[in-house]
């Protein structure tokens, strides 16, 4: 039986996920990081991106985070998130049509423009969409 840690994933709404695993990826501020049992202590922000969990059993869960931080203690992993959806049950042609909404909002800056909200949803739509394809690229075909 392979080595395992427990893990949870929250946010300010819900527990998304709590149980034991073998292994945590998670996109963090200099690139992704691999959380494997016996890693050293660590705490970091995460930015907008996929949550990869693999479980004791060998299976793989996705999970879409708007941002937040994952501390690693000797014992647990901890994924603290602003907001946290079950890549399963994110919404492609949303995310799409936010990505296009705030492309143009950047592109026609009126009097009203807000530069740093585009940006930032122009960001998570961006990392909606990667969390989509990561998932594609694992479990291939649907994202459902």
């Amino acid at each position: 039986m392979a080595m395992t840690v427990h893990c949870d994933i929250v946010s300010a709404e819900e527990e998304l996920f709590s149980g034991l695993v073998e292994m945590v990826v998670a996109h963090g501020n200099m690139g992704d990081i691999g959380i494997l049992p016996g890693h050293a202590p660590l705490l970091t922000d995460l930015k907008p991106g996929p949550v990869r969990v693999i479980k004791q059993s060998g299976e793989q869960e996705v999970y879409y985070i708007s941002g937040g931080f994952i501390e690693v203690q000797p014992n647990m992993v901890k994924v603290l998130a602003d907001t946290a959806i079950r890549a399963g049950d994110l919404d492609e042609a949303a995310a799409l049509e936010a990505q296009k909404a705030a492309e143009k909002a950047l592109n026609e800056k009126g009097a009203e423009f807000d530069y740093t909200t585009a940006a930032a949803r122009l960001a998570e739509a961006a990392a909606q969409l990667r969390t989509i394809q990561e998932l594609r690229k694992k479990f291939g075909g649907s994202v459902h």
